[in-house]
């Protein structure tokens, strides 16, 4: 039987292309791979005869989500050293078997274990999660016991973790003048796999835009996605304007962290004062945003409010901007489980 594991000449052989364009589609996340010890990538046989298969695959899905396993009185810690981390929706677990479960419902891109310590059924299940081969794509970081030595290494180990193996594709300059994650080429990939970007306003998401604007007595509130170019409106209320360049769009910024990303003033901002939406044309002077989240992690834009009069936001309206968000998302995830669900065979497979 042939082997159910390639390597990238491999894959290459049986895709009939090169062995470099075999390289590029594993690191812009078309096929999933990992690394030996040795830090040679494979592939599994199955994702490259389904990429043969397809007439227009789409890319391998990815993942954000970063299970961590900690006792109870660490697990705080570990959920506030990711709060920073924009790139991964951390999913937290005191309980070993609650973790397994959770881990094996989604495969998620990383899985962090506390075994400062020593306990013996984490210890167990860090073992037995490295040496399941379904989790080959799992990235796992172990925190004492000669593991990370401490919580504050955390976010940029996990932001290494996460980190695409190439420049994010479309963005015509290596180090654009904004702000990416470090895995950009897999939020891409799922903002590609929604179809958001390409589809015409909803009323779902304009209930929502309408409401973020009359809670906030804001002007412009809008629902946004980050293309590797553009900033697309899914949802648009006192705004004429589709889209925009992505160099314009305040949520680059938004994207990369959990909470309200908010400039009181833009006009005084350093990094946005140049701005052509502030230095002319609209003439903003106040943004608040909140990230909106596919099922995976991954954040795809934002739900946002704008204003031509600098603001401060008080903890309600903080509140209401995050709370809209979730609705966004969760609208956002809804329709990615429809689209799963209307794939044809899914019925019968159940």
């Amino acid at each position: 039987m042939p082997t159910d594991i390639l390597t990238t000449a491999q894959a290459a052989k049986l895709l009939g292309i090169s062995v470099r364009t075999a390289q590029l589609l594993i690191e812009g996340g078309t096929l999933t791979s990992w690394k030996t010890p040795g830090g040679h990538r494979r592939v599994y046989r199955a994702d490259v005869e389904a990429l043969v298969a397809g007439p227009d695959p789409a890319p391998a899905a990815s993942s954000a989500l970063v299970v961590v396993v900690a006792p109870p009185d660490r697990l705080a810690g570990y959920e506030e050293a990711l709060r920073g981390v924009g790139e991964c929706l951390a999913d937290g677990h005191d309980d070993v078997h609650a973790a397994a479960v959770a881990i094996g419902a989604r495969r998620p891109a990383a899985v962090v274990v506390d075994l400062e310590d020593g306990d013996p059924e984490r210890t167990a299940l860090l073992r037995s999660l490295t040496a399941n081969p379904a989790l080959a794509g799992t990235r796992f970081l172990a925190v004492g016991r000669a593991g990370l030595a401490s919580l504050r290494q955390l976010p940029d180990a996990v932001r290494e973790m996460l980190r695409d193996q190439a420049p994010p594709p479309g963005t015509g300059d290596p180090a654009p003048p904004y702000p990416l994650a470090a895995n950009e080429n897999q939020r891409l990939a799922a903002l590609d796999r929604c179809g958001l970007a390409q589809s015409p306003p909803e009323e779902a998401f304009d209930r929502l835009t309408w409401l973020a604007g009359r809670c906030l007595n804001a002007p412009v509130a809008l629902l946004t996605l980050l293309t590797p170019t553009r900033q697309v409106f899914k949802s648009r209320q006192g705004l004429d304007m589709t889209e925009t360049p992505r160099s314009w769009a305040f949520c680059n910024r938004t994207i990369l962290q959990k909470g309200v990303f908010a400039v009181e003033n833009l006009a005084l901002d350093p990094e946005f004062r140049a701005n052509p939406a502030v230095a002319g044309g609209p003439a903003f002077r106040f943004y608040a945003g909140a990230p909106v989240v596919d099922a995976d992690g991954f954040a795809l834009g934002s739900l946002c409010v704008i204003d031509h009069v600098p603001r401060i936001l008080d903890e309600e309206q903080r509140r209401c901007l995050l709370t809209l968000a979730a609705l966004a998302s969760a609208e956002v995830q809804r329709r990615a489980l429809d689209t799963l669900n209307r794939r044809p065979g899914r019925a019968a497979g159940r």
